[in-house]
């Protein structure tokens, strides 16, 4: 199957601005890509580029005052694939986890472990340990949290999206997150592309997409509380701890956001070079 995947953000800058961009699909899917996934800033500007502590690629630049377009349009091979379900991984005992899955333990900024702790186990304590853990996590925020881009907010934590019960994709991962290192399940925070492919019609405006990734039976899984159902033509671009560390743009200046559009699209034989 092949995807093509991009966006265009539209900003206006009052002065020059210095930004950081985490625009670039993942090292682990830069094998699919068709050619790369360059991106394209208008008018041009110098860029450089280089890996933060998770791995994940970003690009600097100085935006410069007025208008400026930030684009990318790219094909991405993919297996078609939904998510995989490997119900009987097993949680890993905290001394056998290796040393690098140890940070996605620890509470972060939004993701507030410490304060959700005696809650997670009163709530999932219960629940077998390993995969079905953690799909009861994701069962419960799927259940317990309402969507709504109108309840976007963010510097909404996890222990707040469990209070205020609303939010969007990166709330419902903030919470699965935070619940599965309370009860010492590694996870990590996740976004990139997630189209509508295998899913009914109507479909709402592109986006970016959050969810989360953790740690069972010695490998890394994927989990959705969002959708909460294995979903096809996911495309990793950043993982970290939380959204503070996998910002899409990071600006260091006022500015205004002025349009923004993504696409996750599956395409055929004549649409397979971008415009």
């Amino acid at each position: 199957m092949k995807l093509r995947v991009g966006y265009e953000l539209n900003y206006m800058f009052p002065q020059p601005t210095p930004a950081i961009l985490m625009l670039n699909i993942h090292y682990t899917r830069v094998s699919d890509l068709a050619m790369p996934d360059n991106i394209i800033v208008s008018p041009p500007v110098a860029i450089s580029g280089y890996r933060d502590g998770f791995g994940n690629w970003c690009s600097r630049i100085v935006a410069p005052a007025g208008r400026v377009r930030i684009s990318t349009d790219a094909i991405v091979s993919d297996s078609g694939l939904p998510d995989p379900v490997m119900a009987d991984a097993w949680q890993v005992p905290v001394e056998e986890l290796p040393e690098e899955a140890l940070v996605f333990l620890l509470a972060s900024r939004f993701c507030d472990s410490d304060r959700l702790l005696d809650l997670a186990w009163s709530l999932f304590g219960h629940a077998t340990p390993g995969w079905g853990r953690v799909q009861a996590i994701c069962d419960f925020v799927h259940n317990h949290i309402a969507f709504g881009y109108e309840h976007a907010r963010v510097t909404r934590t996890a222990s707040e999206a469990y209070e205020e019960r609303r939010g969007v994709c990166r709330d419902y991962a903030h919470l699965a997150v935070a619940f599965c290192r309370a009860l010492n399940i590694p996870a990590r925070y996740c976004t990139g592309y997630l189209g509508d492919v295998g899913t009914p019609p109507p479909y709402p405006p592109g986006d970016f997409a959050a969810w989360f990734e953790v740690y069972l039976g010695n490998h890394w899984y994927t989990f959705d509380p969002r959708n909460n159902v294995p979903r096809i033509g996911r495309v990793l671009v950043a993982r970290g701890r939380d959204a503070a560390d996998v910002a899409m743009t990071t600006t260091f200046g006022p500015n205004t956001l002025e349009g923004f559009r993504v696409w996750t699209d599956e395409i055929t034989g004549s649409a397979l070079l971008p415009a």
